[in-house]
């Protein structure tokens, strides 16, 4: 008797910045005929192409890529109309009989793409209200008002981090409940496949510091330049990306241009380590080493789980 077909497969390809995530993606999506997602917060927005690190379309290697340059700089990131989107997209690509290849390190965006998770809503006069006790309190006096109301959401959101801050205190006003009772799960939406690019540190910040220096070097400063022409210092997330946000302050005068550049490698390999936390406490996530000399043997490692997965 003939087995039942494999349940759709989604690929998820996960982990921090410069591990060598979106090649991994283009190499699985080729050989298992599949499409690329975007999960990278920044890279929906138009015009944000070198601080981001986006492939070119020549770097895509004929991979329809989904679910870039999406929305202006000007609109606050939305994660769960991403989640709608990116959502529809994987539908969309397992209905045609295609490989769904979910790329990105914006840990809140994979989760929302692939697994049980609602966001609440938002209520404009509460964020508003909220908005403005941080700009007259700061962020310190929020988090500790947090620390009261959600020990557990205080322990996870950075004192410095006023955006979180108040959206955490928003949920809890609006839904009475704490702001950790919405937080993700591990239960899946779609049968998926989490391969996590594992790098170690010290070459991860190697890495991290040639990236900038290239992104210098490929225009990052003209590229910011003419995004804040068109609105990039009103978006309250894009102007906040790395790269664009230290760029920002040096054409404010708060700092040289020499200095935003050493503030971007400072501040991306923290943002790494936290990219790496977020995932290593998913247990669903395959580790695989992307270190130099095992990056020939990665791509291969990695398709040969999948197809164990698929075949299992």
């Amino acid at each position: 008797m003939r087995s039942a077909a494999p349940a759709p497969r989604v690929i998820a390809v996960v982990g921090p910045t410069a591990a060598g995530k979106s090649d991994l993606g283009v190499f699985l999506a080729q050989q298992l005929g599949g499409e690329v997602v975007n999960a990278d917060s920044m890279q929906l927005y138009r015009g944000m192409d070198i601080g981001t690190a986006k492939l070119t379309p020549d770097e895509r290697g004929g991979v329809p890529h989904h679910l870039l340059d999406i929305w202006d700089v000007t609109e606050p990131a939305n994660v769960a109309l991403y989640q709608k989107l990116a959502r529809a997209e994987i539908d969309r690509l397992l209905a045609e009989g295609r490989t769904p290849v979910l790329v990105g390190g914006s840990g809140l965006y994979v989760r929302g793409a692939i697994d049980v998770l609602d966001f609440p809503g938002t209520d404009p006069a509460v964020r508003a209200r909220l908005e403005g006790e941080l700009e007259q309190e700061g962020p310190g006096a929020l988090h500790r008002r947090l620390a009261a109301a959600d020990p557990e959401a205080a322990r996870v959101i950075l004192p410095g981090n006023g955006r979180r801050i108040v959206r955490a205190l928003e949920v809890i006003e609006i839904t009475g409940q704490p702001f950790t009772a919405n937080l993700p799960t591990h239960e899946s939406v779609y049968d998926t496949v989490q391969i996590g690019v594992d790098v170690g540190r010290p070459e991860l910040d190697e890495r991290i510091t040639l990236r900038v220096d290239r992104m210098w070097e490929a225009g990052l400063v003209d590229e910011v330049r003419a995004l804040e022409e068109r609105g990039l210092r009103d978006g309250r997330t894009a102007s906040r990306a790395l790269g664009y946000q230290q760029i920002l302050a040096a054409f404010a005068g708060d700092c040289t241009e020499d200095e935003a550049r050493a503030e971007t490698v400072r501040a991306t390999k923290r943002f790494a380590r936290r990219q790496d936390s977020w995932f290593r406490r998913d247990p669903r996530v395959h580790w695989m080493s992307g270190a130099t000399h095992d990056r020939a043997e990665l791509p291969h490692q990695a398709l040969a789980l999948v197809e164990r997965a698929v075949t299992a």
